[in-house]
C-alpha cells in the first residue's frame, strides 16, 4: 500500500537475530509497537493502521518476526512461540530507545494470533502502557474446533499428517514442509474459514506486497492449533482494548470475550462483520476506537488515575 508518511527502515536484535522494522517518528512522545497476524509481514499487516496512528502523532515501530519477511532467521517460514515472544520483548525495548519516545508511553498492537500473543507479552512486560488486541486468537479447544469445522475431513487429516511429517523432518535437518495460510474447503491449508479467504483482499488488495509469502511451516501451524495465550489474561496489569468482530469465524469471538472479562483492565469493543472487517468496511470505526483508547492511555496526563470503563 503506498504511503506518503515519513518512515525509515530500522533493525534491532532479538535472540541474536536481526529483526527489521518500519519506524514512524513520534510527535506526541508515545509509540505503538506493531506486528502482523500469523505469517503476515509488516507491510500488509500494519500499514493501514500505522499510517493513521502516525498522522495522529503517535510513533510506530512495525516489525517482522524472525523467519518471515525482511527479518533474519533460518529456516524460513517457521513460527515458534518462544521466539515470537522474545521478538515482542526486543521490539518494545528497542522502541524505548527511539528519539522522542517516552519509555512509559509504549503500547503494543496486534491482530489475530499476534493479538493473542499480546496477553502473554503484557503479562511479562510491566512497563507496557497499553495493548490493542484486534480480533485476537486466544486459543482453546472450542476456538480450534470452531475454525476446523469449515474444513473437509480428508484435507484436515492431510494437514495433521503434514504437520507431523514436518516436525519429524526438522529433527533430521530437512527443510520445512509448507502449507498455505488459507484456502477454500477441500484444499490443504492452515485455515479454510470463509473469512480467512478475505486475507489477500483485506491486507494486500493491489497485490503489491510480493515479500509476503502466504504460507507457513506445517509444524508451526499444527503447534499453534493448541496454543492458548489467553490463559495469561488475569496477570495483565495495563489497559487492554479487545476488539472483536461478531461474525468472526477465524478468531472465535466468544473465546475472546471470555478472555477480555478475565483481563483486569480490559475495554471491549464489538464490531459487526467478519475477521478482517477492521481492515475493510469497519476500518474507520476501528481506527476511531483505537485512537481514542491510545490517546486516553498514552497521551492524556491523567491516564494513571482513570479506571477502565465497564465491558459492554
Amino acid at each position: 500500500m503506498p504511503t506518503s508518511v515519513q518512515r525509515e527502515k530500522v533493525r534491532f536484535d532479538s535472540g541474536g537475530t536481526r529483526c527489521v522494522a518500519w519506524h514512524y517518528p513520534s510527535t506526541n512522545g508515545a509509540c505503538v509497537v506493531m506486528a502482523g497476524g500469523f505469517g503476515v509481514t509488516k507491510e500488509p499487516g500494519t500499514d493501514l493502521f500505522a499510517r493513521r496512528f502516525h498522522e495522529a502523532g503517535f510513533g510506530v515501530l512495525a516489525f517482522d518476526y524472525r523467519h518471515i519477511g525482511e527479518s533474519g532467521g533460518q529456516p524460513r517460514q517457521i513460527a515458534r512461540v518462544r521466539e515470537y515472544l522474545q521478538d515482542w520483548q526486543a521490539a518494545v525495548g528497542y522502541a524505548a530507545t527511539l528519539p522522542g519516545v517516552d519509555r512509559d508511553r509504549i503500547a503494543a498492537w496486534g491482530f489475530s494470533l499476534s493479538g493473542g500473543h499480546l496477553f502473554r507479552v503484557a503479562a511479562h512486560t510491566p512497563h507496557l502502557a497499553a495493548v490493542v488486541a484486534q480480533t485476537p486468537a486466544v486459543g482453546g479447544w472450542t476456538a480450534s474446533r470452531a475454525a476446523t469445522r469449515h474444513q473437509k475431513t480428508l484435507p484436515l487429516l492431510h494437514f495433521f499428517a503434514r504437520g507431523i511429517a514436518d516436525a519429524a523432518g526438522w529433527l533430521v535437518g530437512r527443510p520445512p514442509r509448507l502449507v498455505p495460510l488459507s484456502a477454500p474447503p477441500g484444499v490443504l491449508a492452515m485455515l479454510s474459514t470463509p473469512d480467512s479467504l478475505d486475507g489477500p483482499r483485506a491486507l494486500d488488495p493491489a497485490g503489491e506486497h510480493t515479500g509476503w509469502r502466504q504460507e507457513i511451516a506445517a509444524r508451526s501451524a499444527l503447534r499453534f492449533a493448541l496454543y492458548q495465550p489467553g490463559r495469561e489474561a488475569p496477570r495483565v496489569r495495563c489497559p487492554v482494548l479487545v476488539m472483536v468482530c461478531e461474525q468472526d469465524m477465524t478468531a472465535h469471538p466468544p473465546s475472546a470475550i471470555r478472555v477480555a472479562r478475565r483481563t483486569p483492565q480490559a475495554e471491549l469493543v464489538r464490531l459487526p462483520g467478519m475477521h478482517y472487517a477492521p481492515f475493510l468496511d469497519e476500518h474507520e470505526r476501528a481506527v476511531r476506537e483505537q485512537l481514542s483508547f491510545l490517546r486516553r492511555h498514552l497521551v492524556d496526563s491523567s491516564r494513571t488515575d482513570r479506571s477502565a470503563p465497564a465491558l459492554s
